[in-house]
C-alpha cells in the first residue's frame, strides 16, 4: 500500500476484522471530507476506531483523535442506523477492492460498504440493498450512487489467487504492453505485487508479455502462487521505511510522536509481508497489518479535525493559492464579475431580439393576427392542436394569452425563438425586450458599484492581514462548541500535564465524579468555597506533530492526549497545581498574597458525609493525611497557543506556560477589571475576548510583566 490499498491489503484487512464480529457499533464521526470514523466496542477490549480514509484505506486505531465538535449529517445517520448494533459479519467482494461490513441493529441488517477504488465512497445499505445514504453521490455509466437506488457492485474483477497456467498464458500473450504492467491492470495485482511476481520469476519487469516463454510464465504463475499463499497462511503486516530512516529512528527512540514523524518522512509503503524488492529496505512488523497502517499515517489521519478546521478558514491560516479558495469577499468579487458579464449578456440578447421583431414585423403581425382570429373562431383547445402541424409556433399559454414562436433566418427557416403577448401590438412586444434588455444594464451599473466596494474591503482586509502578521497576532476561528475542557476551569502544569476545576458547584461535583481517576490528585486551596480540581497523570498537553500553517512566531501547536507517559508527578507538578488551585479560588479577589492549598489521594474523597450531616450540591468529604502547601504565590502566567487546531489562551503557573510559550503576560492581583485586560490581550493576541475572560481568575487582576503579548512587535 502506497497511497492506495490493493486488494491483497483490502483481503488481509478483512481477515483481521472478522476478529472484531460481535463488537457493538458506537458514535461514528466525520472529522474531514475523506474521512469517517466508526467506533467499535469489541467485548473485553477497549473501544478501536475503524478509520477509513476514502479511496485510499482503512485500519483499526486507537489513537488520541480529536473530533469536530459539530457532527456532520452523514455521520448523524450513521449514528442513527448504527449506534448499538452488532457486527456480524465482514466481506471483501470478489478480491475487489470493495468491503461490505453488516450490522444486525434494531430495524435489521444495515451494510457499510467501503469502496477503495477511485476516489473512494462509504455507503451505508438497508437489509434489502438499498442505498439509505452514500457519502458521495456518483454516477457511472451502468451503475448511480444515490439514495433511493439499489447499490449494483462493479463487475467482479480477477481474482489472481485463482489463475491457472491457462488463464495466465491467455493474458500475457493478448497484451501489447510489459509483464509488469499487463499483471497489474489485467491480472487485478498492484505496481507492487506486480513487480514481486516478476522478481520472484527472475524476470525483468520491462519485458514484454508477448515475448514470455512457456518456462517464464510457469515461473510468474509460481510466484502468484506464492503470494497467494503468504496472503492466506501469514498474518500482520510490515512498515517499509527507506535506509536513510536508520538515524531518525535512534534518535525518536520511544517517542511516539518522533516516531510518527519519521515514519511519515521516510516510509516506503505498508504490506502484509515482505516482498523481494524491499531487500536491504528497514522494515518494522507488527502482529497486524491495521497496526502497521496505523503507524504509517495514523498520526496523520488523527489531525483531520484540525485540517478541516484550517480549510474552512484558508484565509486565517494559509496564504490563499486560487481566488475560489481564499476569503468569501474574493468569492463576492469573482461571483458579481461573473454576474455583470452575465447582465452584459442577457441585456445584449434582449436587445437583438427586440430588434428582430421589428425587422420581422410583417412576420410576427401575422402570427398575431391568425392567432387571435383562430381563438375566437374555434376556442384555445382547437388551436393547440392544430399548433402541431404549425413550425413557427412552440406552444400557447391561454392563462396568460402568450404564445412562444419562432423568427424566420436568412433562408427563410424557423430560428430564434421569442415570446409574444396576443393583447400587444407588434411595437410593443419589441419594446417588451428593449424594456428587459435596459433593466438588465441597470443591474450591471449597480454591480459595478458593488465591485467597487468590495475590492476596497478586500484592500481594508490585507492591510489588517499583513498588520496582524507583522504584530504576530493569531486568526480566530468561529466555533458553535467548546473543547470539553473548556467546560472548567483548566491550565497547564509541570511538564504538559493538565489541571481541571469546578467553576461551580455543579462543576465540583462533575469534575470529582467524571474526571477523577486512581492515578490522579485532588487538590482544593485552604478556603471555602475554592474548586475541586484534578490534577490528571495520563491527560495532558503534547506538540502537535503536524501544525497548522502560518502560525506566528512563538506560537505552540499543541494537542490534547490521554497517552502521557508519567508514571507519577513530581513536586514541580503538584506544587504547579497547587498554585493554580489558590489561583482560582476567591484568595485572589480578597487581596491576598499568598495562600494555602492541600492534595490527597482520589481514594480519599468521598461523597458520604458523618451521620446526621449533609453535604451540599459541590461539597466532598476529605477523610486522611493531608499534603499541605503553604506559601503559594498569588499570580499566573498567560500564553497563546493553538490548541487541537483551536487558537485558545494557555495558562498555569510561569514555568509551565514558559516552556511552551515564549510571548506571555504574568498576571497577578490588582486594581484592573479584568474585562478590560481581557479586550488588551485579545486584540494583541487575535483570541477571542471570551476566550481569554474564561481563562481570567475571579476579581480584578494586573499585569505584572509583559513578554512580548501586548506590546505591538
Amino acid at each position: 500500500m502506497k497511497g492506495q490499498m490493493s486488494s491483497f491489503d483490502v483481503a488481509r484487512i478483512a481477515s483481521e476484522l472478522r476478529t472484531f464480529i460481535g463488537s457493538r457499533a458506537r458514535k461514528s464521526y466525520h472529522p474531514h471530507w475523506e474521512q469517517v470514523v466508526l467506533r467499535l466496542n469489541p467485548k473485553e477490549e477497549a473501544q478501536v476506531d475503524l478509520v477509513i480514509v476514502r479511496g485510499k484505506r482503512i485500519y483499526l486505531s486507537r489513537r488520541d483523535r480529536p473530533m469536530p465538535p459539530n457532527p456532520s449529517s452523514f455521520s448523524m445517520l450513521l449514528r442513527k442506523h448504527l449506534m448499538n448494533s452488532r457486527l456480524v459479519d465482514v466481506r471483501q467482494h470478489a478480491f475487489d477492492r470493495i468491503l461490505t461490513l453488516d450490522f444486525e441493529s434494531r430495524d435489521g441488517i444495515r451494510s457499510l460498504v467501503i469502496e477503495m477504488f477511485r476516489d473512494g465512497n462509504v455507503l451505508l445499505l438497508d437489509s434489502e440493498g438499498i442505498i439509505i445514504q452514500p457519502l458521495t453521490n456518483v454516477k457511472y455509466a451502468k451503475r448511480t450512487l444515490k439514495r433511493g437506488e439499489k447499490y449494483d457492485f462493479p463487475p467482479a474483477q480477477i481474482d489472481p489467487r485463482a489463475l491457472n497456467p491457462s488463464d495466465l498464458t491467455k493474458i500475457l500473450s493478448e497484451s501489447d504492453a510489459d509483464s509488469v504492467r499487463t499483471l497489474a491492470s489485467r491480472a487485478n495485482l498492484a505496481g507492487a505485487y506486480a513487480e514481486a511476481v516478476c522478481n520472484l520469476a527472475g524476470l525483468s519487469p520491462d519485458k514484454a508479455s508477448a515475448e514470455l516463454t512457456e518456462k517464464e510464465i510457469e515461473g510468474l504463475f509460481s510466484g502468484l502462487q506464492y503470494l497467494a499463499k503468504q496472503l492466506d497462511s501469514e498474518s500482520g503486516g510490515v512498515v517499509v521505511l527507506g535506509k536513510e530512516a536508520k538515524k531518525g529512528l535512534v534518535e525518536a527512540g520511544e517517542n511516539p510522536l518522533a516516531k510518527d514523524a519519521v515514519y511519515e518522512e521516510h516510509g516506503v509503503e505498508v504490506v502484509p509481508f515482505l516482498l523481494p524488492q524491499h531487500e536491504g529496505m528497514i522494515s518494522i512488523d507488527y502482529p497486524l497489518f491495521a497496526q502497521a497502517v496505523d503507524s504509517w499515517k495514523g498520526g496523520w489521519d488523527a489531525t483531520a479535525t484540525a485540517r478541516r478546521a484550517q480549510e474552512k478558514a484558508a484565509e486565517l491560516v494559509e496564504d490563499r493559492q486560487r481566488s475560489d479558495e481564499g476569503s468569501a469577499l474574493e468569492r463576492r468579487l469573482l461571483q458579481q464579475e461573473r454576474a455583470i458579464t452575465g447582465f452584459h449578456a442577457k441585456a445584449e440578447s434582449q436587445q437583438t431580439l427586440g430588434i428582430s421583431i421589428q425587422n420581422n414585423w410583417e412576420h410576427v403581425d401575422m402570427i398575431i393576427n391568425q392567432t387571435i382570429k383562430a381563438v375566437e373562431d374555434d376556442g384555445w383547445d382547437s388551436v393547440r392542436k392544430k399548433l402541431r402541424e404549425i413550425e413557427w409556433i412552440e406552444s400557447v399559454d391561454p392563462a396568460k394569452r402568450t404564445m412562444k414562436a419562432y423568427l424566420p433566418d436568412e433562408d427563410g427557416e424557423p430560428d430564434q425563438r421569442i415570446e409574444l403577448n396576443l393583447d400587444q401590438t407588434v411595437h410593443q412586444n419589441a419594446q417588451r425586450y428593449f424594456e428587459a434588455g435596459r433593466k438588465q444594464k441597470e443591474k450591471a451599473v449597480g454591480a459595478l458599484k458593488a465591485i467597487e466596494e468590495t475590492k476596497k474591503m478586500i484592500a481594508r482586509g490585507e492591510k489588517k492581514k499583513a498588520k496582524d502578521e507583522a504584530a504576530g497576532r493569531l486568526h480566530s476561528v468561529k466555533r458553535s462548541k467548546q473543547l470539553w475542557i473548556e467546560k472548567h476551569r483548566w491550565s497547564v502544569v509541570g511538564d504538559g500535564h493538565l489541571l481541571l476545576g469546578g467553576k461551580d458547584a455543579r462543576g465540583n461535583d462533575t469534575v470529582v465524579n467524571k474526571y477523577l481517576k486512581r492515578e490522579d490528585l485532588y487538590l482544593h486551596a485552604d478556603l471555602h468555597g475554592a474548586p475541586s480540581c484534578a490534577l490528571k497523570l495520563k491527560e495532558g498537553f503534547e506538540v502537535d506533530p503536524h501544525p497548522l500553517p502560518g502560525l506566528p512566531e512563538g506560537v505552540p501547536a499543541l494537542r490534547l492526549t490521554q497517552t502521557m507517559e508519567a508514571e507519577n508527578f513530581n513536586q514541580e507538578t503538584i506544587g504547579d497545581a497547587a498554585a493554580m488551585a489558590v489561583v482560582w479560588s476567591r484568595g485572589w479577589s480578597s487581596g491576598g498574597a499568598a495562600a494555602t492549598a492541600f492534595w490527597v489521594e482520589p481514594t480519599q474523597v468521598s461523597k458520604t458525609a458523618e451521620t446526621g450531616e449533609a453535604l451540599a450540591r459541590g461539597a466532598w468529604i476529605v477523610r486522611g493525611k493531608r499534603n499541605w502547601l503553604r506559601d503559594l504565590n498569588m499570580e499566573m502566567t498567560l500564553g497563546m497557543a493553538v490548541i487541537n487546531g483551536i487558537p485558545l489562551p494557555l495558562t498555569g503557573t510561569h514555568q509551565a506556560v514558559t516552556k511552551w510559550c515564549s510571548r506571555w503576560v504574568k498576571i497577578g492581583p490588582g486594581n484592573t477589571k479584568k474585562e478590560t485586560i481581557a479586550n488588551q490581550i485579545a486584540k494583541s493576541t487575535g483570541l477571542t475576548q471570551d476566550d481569554v475572560l474564561a481563562s481570567l481568575p475571579p476579581g480584578n487582576i494586573q499585569i505584572i510583566v509583559d513578554n512580548n503579548l501586548l506590546k505591538s512587535r
